[in-house]
């Protein structure tokens, strides 16, 4: 049984399409388990039926045609219990149905397998018996196997519309692929593919011929990748801010690494030709990444990887690419990368779509920047068939609907409409205050995230900068930086918003977010060796970059510094002893350095039942909702398993969240959220009733949080805060906070149209 169960997965496999792949299955199971009839049902929930797909056994014309109400007969049972259903007399079963319209006598033996993807039942597998017969667990087992390898063919039949091809005479479907909203907005085109440019799996390991021509072939790479990169990045210098060109400066710097170069030089001088040494390279750097805690890191591993692809392809080829871009281009991909988005005209450019990433990855963070809306990990995207189709995306909700119903085109026009009002609406917000209707000013700041640059929205609506990452400092080299190199950068940074403050986090690395000079393996990453708690066993590193921000501030003045990870009082205590240390040396060397505000990130349910005595040792608090989500709810929010129970607007954070306000008003110390929770149109209103002094967010959720804000009182606030503390669910908070942004006539901020 288990050879001709490969033999009929091998030729599912092959198929070239979900017709083909049913067929195989019906004529291949009815002859291994010598049945009567075989036939696959596809359970429709929107019209509440189950229709006839394949069948070897039944009449042919009712394929397509013939349907079972659902919660009728042997079929809905199995739907309905999602599993399986095994009659030796299926006619003297209360829920048996005749359907003679299929051209069926009277079956006994009955065996319903479901077809389950993602906890949803997509139809059910179906052997019937003229004979009574009880099918053996053998027989069960083989089904179920064969009706997993269904459920991802179907999924991709739905998403390609060629489901619709195998029922013509039926509507229709509208059904839409899931992923994450990365980019709002709505986005209607055609889809062009981004393939990927080359393979680097496909790489096999050989010895060079040739050492020094293998060699002068990937510095020629090298410099053709890097002059492809800057006039790019030349090309989109008027269509972008500065911080999002600063992702190919990234890029570029990634080229000029030694490490990288290098490297993969090494590799060649020591016997692996050049291809081979490049994936070789590429691979050890991404790997760093790939295991990383913080999704802004972990997503560098991506970029790492599509850059080693591109000079790949330099190696293998110098003939550039030609594609043609249609007028309203949605751009597909498996993982696409920022120059593969980059090369699609941005007056043309209507939307992307992307098997992998996350809101993190960079071409999310560009297509905020250029205003186009973005869906990332739709894990289900049948990316090789969706070439030339016309698709929607639903930026707000993370949907993407393939050849839609002319119904559901309509109603997005309709709605694009309404969002292009709602944008008009969005500039009449740029400066003026953020302030509550009752007078209570709440002021914006911005998240920079691993580069030193921000764009021009962000430098005139911002109150200053509320967490910048230290972290591309000591990323990006092969050693750790000097204190020379560390004071050039944090001046940059804090003379661009002179005499805003700027908020430098310290050095948050260790356990899952290791520098490529500074290995160690850990068991369990997660709660290891990491943030202040390196800082604490290697002071070294600590003081030279606590040396190298007070130096930065003389003259300026308006640094603070922020201690990431903070578990106990007693850290707290350790790390102002080094900063009272590092500030004494350098009074000591001349320098009229003074002593900046110090403050920590509560990102751990430890400090949050800590919080009285942290805030009175400390200048100010700044929440890091992430993490303190995360930890909370003891789900990691990067792996799609668990990733849908990750929500931080469950009652329990906000809970926590009231009690680290209240704690650090005993000391009237001010409390900033820094988290993804305070860009939230939906979370604003209820980290305002809860009293939060300031909220930090990326460039592009200012202006949604400062209409919000300028909306509500801060009484308002209170009462919805307090009727959301009454709340157990997640889904309950926000479907009220819904409900308050429409009264507002707000709800265009977070979903499509007004």
């Amino acid at each position: 049984m288990l050879e001709i169960l490969h033999r009929i997965v091998q030729e599912v496999n092959a198929a070239p399409d979900l017709g083909e792949a049913l067929n195989v299955i019906v004529k291949r199971v009815k002859q291994a388990i010598k049945t009567d009839v075989c036939s696959v049902y596809l359970t429709d929930f929107d019209r509440r039926e189950h229709v006839l797909l394949a069948t070897e056994g039944l009449r042919q014309d009712a394929v397509g045609k013939v349907s079972l109400p659902m919660h009728r007969g042997l079929v809905g049972l199995v739907c309905e219990r999602a599993e399986t259903v095994n009659l030796d007399d299926a006619t003297e079963h209360p829920r048996y149905l005749a359907k003679h319209s299929t051209g069926e006598t009277q079956y006994r033996g009955f065996l319903g397998v479901p077809i389950i993807q993602n906890r949803k039942v997509l139809g059910v597998l179906v052997v019937r018996q003229v004979e009574s017969r009880k099918f053996d667990d053998n027989e069960v087992t083989f089904l179920f196997t064969l009706a997993a390898q269904l459920a991802g063919a179907i999924t991709h039949a739905r998403a390609s519309g060629e489901l619709n091809q195998l029922q013509p005479s039926r509507k229709p479907l509208n059904r839409y692929l899931s992923g994450q909203p990365a980019s709002p907005g709505v986005g209607t085109g055609q889809a062009v593919v981004a393939y990927q440019l080359a393979d680097l799996d496909a790489v096999p390991s050989r010895t060079t011929d040739n050492v020094e021509a293998d060699v002068t072939a990937f510095k020629d790479a090298v410099s053709l990748t890097r002059q492809e990169l800057e006039n790019v990045k030349n090309r989109l210098s008027k269509e972008l801010p500065v911080e999002e060109l600063a992702l190919f400066d990234a890029l570029l710097l990634m080229l000029g690494s030694d490490t990288l170069v290098n490297q993969t030089v090494l590799r060649i001088e020591q016997g692996q030709w050049a291809q081979g040494a490049l994936r070789d390279t590429i691979e050890t750097h991404a790997r760093m990444f790939d295991n990383m805690d913080d999704v802004y890191l972990r997503e560098r591993a991506s970029d790492i990887r599509n850059l080693g692809r591109r000079l790949l392809m330099h190696l293998q080829t110098e003939k550039p690419r030609e594609m043609n871009f249609p007028e309203k281009t949605i751009l597909v991909g498996d993982d696409i990368s920022p120059v593969q988005l980059a090369e699609v005209p941005p007056e043309r450019l209507a939307g992307i779509v992307s098997a992998k990433g996350s809101s993190s990855s960079h071409v999310s963070i560009l297509a905020r920047a250029m205003g186009a809306p973005a869906v990332m990990g739709v894990s289900e995207l049948p990316v090789g068939r969706l070439e030339g189709l016309d698709i929607i995306i639903d930026g707000y909700r993370g949907r993407v609907y393939v050849s839609p119903d002319p119904s559901v085109t309509d109603e997005y026009a309709r709605l694009a409409q309404e969002e292009s009002e709602i944008s008009s609406e969005l500039e009449m917000m740029r400066g003026l205050k953020s302030e509550t209707t009752d007078g209570v000013t709440v002021p914006l700041y911005l998240n920079t995230g691993l580069i030193s640059d921000v764009m021009d929205m962000g430098m005139n609506e911002a109150e200053g900068v509320g967490l910048h990452r230290t972290e591309l400092l000591y990323i990006v080299r092969d050693r750790f930086p000097g204190e020379e190199v560390q004071v050039e950068s944090y001046q940059r940074m804090l003379t661009m918003f002179a005499p805003r403050p700027v908020i430098l986090r310290t050095l948050d690395i260790g356990g899952d977010k290791p520098l490529p000079y500074f290995p160690f393996t850990e068991s369990n990453p997660f709660l290891g060796w990491r943030g202040v708690r390196i800082s604490l066993d290697h002071p070294e590193i600590f003081l030279t970059q606590i040396r190298a921000m007070i130096r930065a501030n003389i003259g300026l003045n308006n640094l603070r510094i922020m201690l990431p990870m903070i578990t106990k009082v007693s850290e707290v205590e350790e790390l102002q002893m080094l900063i009272q240390r590092a500030h004494e040396e350098l009074l000591e060397e001349g320098y009229k350095a003074e002593l900046p505000p110090v403050g920590v990130m509560i990102e751990v349910p430890s400090a949050v039942y800590q919080i009285d005595e942290i805030a009175r040792r400390v200048d100010f608090l700044s929440v890091g909702t992430n993490d303190l989500t995360q930890y909370l709810l003891a789900v990691d929010r990067n792996n799609p398993r668990v990733a849908a129970i990750f929500d931080d607007m469950h009652p329990v954070v906000l809970r926590a969240l009231v009690q680290i306000v209240e704690g650090a008003a005993t000391y009237q110390r001010p409390v900033s959220v820094c988290g993804e929770l305070a860009g939230n149109p939906l979370a604003a209103v209820l980290l305002l009733g809860m009293g939060v002094d300031s909220l930090s967010m990326s460039a592009g959720s200012l202006l949604k949080i400062k209409w919000v804000i300028r909306s509500y009182s801060r009484a308002r606030a209170k009462s919805l805060l307090q009727a959301a503390l009454r709340m157990t669910d997640a889904r309950q908070v926000r479907e009220l906070m819904e409900k308050s942004l429409d009264e507002m006539g707000l709800g265009g901020l977070v979903r499509p149209g007004k």
